[in-house]
């Protein structure tokens, strides 16, 4: 089993900046990539940025330029660096972690970030 631990959401004004963290434990040596998914109210969850074991990243296209995903290995963390802040960036935040065997997904609780005026 892998457990995933969200933290670092909030309120921030539009252009404003924050970074979310996942904190992994468990059978994470199991894992593949780790990801980082949206929920606005209404709509569909979505992907925003994926890592995978060695590192190599992809980011929707709403978000390229503007967030950074990156990991501490030794920390067993993901973190999303969300800059230039948007309206429509808010949603509840979720971080997966993906195994191949079995195709299994793993997800942690969600983090709301609104972003507004």
């Amino acid at each position: 089993q892998v457990q995933l631990v969200e933290s670092g959401g909030g309120l921030v004004q539009p252009g404003g900046s924050l970074r979310l963290s996942c904190a992994a434990s468990g059978s994470i040596g199991s894992i593949n990539a780790m990801a980082w998914y949206r929920q606005a109210p209404g709509k569909q969850r979505e992907m925003v940025a994926t890592i995978t074991s060695s590192g190599s990243t992809n980011y929707a296209d709403s978000v390229k330029g503007r967030f950074t995903i990156s990991r501490d290995n030794a920390k067993n963390t993901v973190y999303l660096q969300m800059n230039s802040l948007k309206p429509e960036d808010t949603a509840v935040y979720y971080c997966n972690g993906f195994r191949v065997l079995g195709f299994r997904n793993y997800w942690g609780q969600g983090t709301q970030v609104t972003v507004s005026s």
